[in-house]
């Protein structure tokens, strides 16, 4: 009845979803737009910054978090189809 999903594809979108949409966050930050944003993205994640550094460790924490957590999505929804 139902398909498969594809765990590693599932979790290689959301990685590239997320590490874009926390470059575009970074790059907004640092034109002095999305002011809220930007604390609340400092807030939840350990090595975001504006800086370029922390720019890049935002992107890599974002994509590994979001590839980890839809992977396993992936797996339990599988598992219950």
């Amino acid at each position: 009845m139902g398909e498969d999903i594809h765990p590693k594809t599932l979790g290689y979108a959301g990685a590239i979803v997320s590490g874009t949409l926390m470059m575009l966050l970074g790059i907004l930050g640092n034109l002095g737009l999305y002011t809220k944003g930007i604390e609340a993205m400092t807030q939840w994640h350990l090595f975001f910054s504006l800086s370029v550094v922390g720019i890049v460790a935002g992107i890599v924490e974002a994509a590994v978090f979001s590839f980890v957590v839809l992977y396993g999505f992936g797996l339990i929804y599988n598992k219950l189809i």
